[in-house]
């Protein structure tokens, strides 16, 4: 299944010395003409992701931001549902909502919270109970339900008079169950690909995605008058993280990997050669894969802006 989706563009960021100078970025992000600024979910590492998102939205006017992405067992969803309510207000209906199950780099952050690391299967059940409980308040209704993971009593997070944004949600997936739960539910799906997956690899779970959007439920419609909300979605988009963009590394990478070794074999994680080059490189995975959205390091955008400049608009 081919995706005739535009392009969007974003970066990824989580670190900066003082307020003054996030702001400058926010902005600077949004003049090179990048769709989305997003940020990791972390206690160790980096600012903390919701306030640092907040602020950027009082500075910026197009630029879309996001969570790339919530670890779901930081949070009980009815606060993350909060939380994405109140940004999408902030920001005039321009945040994305973005939730994964954790990935092994997570467990020091459970730790601090006093929280077991459970098994991924345990994860992923406790995700999918979370997603729905997030949607169902997203989009304005009020939930009560007792899960295995989850309870809520007449759960709200709009307040009384406010028509809700509908915020899109980015799932990061790489397993089977996380591409399906994603292919039935998200708005836009992060490929978890391995830094040296090829098209092939990256294929298989491209149809894994494909087949559970197949099967999503039919739509019953976003609540009545609802900004930028549609009964009938779009194609699930997808996503990838570039890892190197020509001889560009970030610089936690750099002793990791070899960007020329990878673009022998065909890597996805990077993009190599002239700006031309590389843009017709994308080209070709949007048309054999139906990856439309790609994000890069705050390290790679001066190496990715002139191929931004070529693929914009596409």
């Amino acid at each position: 299944m081919n995706s005739t989706q535009p392009f969007r563009f974003g970066v990824v960021a989580s670190q900066a010395p003082t307020g003054a100078a996030w702001l400058d970025h926010a902005r600077h992000i949004e003049r090179l003409g990048f769709d989305t600024l997003v940020m990791p979910d972390s206690i160790a590492h980096g600012l903390s992701v919701l306030p640092m998102l907040a602020a950027a939205a009082t500075a910026t006017t197009r630029l879309h931001l996001g969570t790339y992405v919530l670890a779901n067992d930081f949070r009980h969803p009815v606060l993350v549902a909060k939380d994405a309510t109140t940004l999408a207000v902030l920001s005039d209906g321009r945040f994305e909502l973005g939730i994964g199950a954790g990935h092994p780099g997570t467990g020091p952050d459970n730790a601090m919270l006093g929280r077991t690391f459970d098994q991924p299967g345990v994860r992923v059940s406790r995700l999918a109970e979370s997603v729905g409980i997030i949607r169902r308040l997203l989009d304005g209704e009020t939930v009560t339900t007792t899960g295995e993971h989850y309870t809520t009593t007449d759960a709200h997070v709009v307040p009384y008079g406010t028509q809700p944004h509908h915020v899109p949600l980015l799932i990061g997936a790489g397993g089977t169950r996380m591409l399906t739960l994603a292919g039935r539910h998200a708005d836009t799906v992060a490929l978890g690909i391995p830094l040296d997956a090829d098209a092939d690899t990256a294929g298989k779970l491209v149809e894994r995605v494909r087949d559970a959007e197949r099967s999503r439920p039919v739509p019953a419609g976003a609540p009545a008058g609802a900004p930028g909300a549609s009964p009938t979605p779009a194609p699930v988009e997808l996503n990838v993280n570039l890892m190197a963009v020509g001889d560009a590394v970030p610089r936690y990478l750099a002793d990791r990997i070899d960007p020329t070794a990878l673009a022998a074999s065909g890597a996805l994680s990077v993009v190599t050669g002239s700006p031309q080059d590389m843009a017709d490189q994308l080209r070709d995975r949007r048309e054999r894969l139906g990856i439309s959205y790609l994000v890069v390091s705050e390290e790679l955008v001066d190496a990715f802006t002139p191929v931004l400049g070529i693929l914009a608009g596409e």
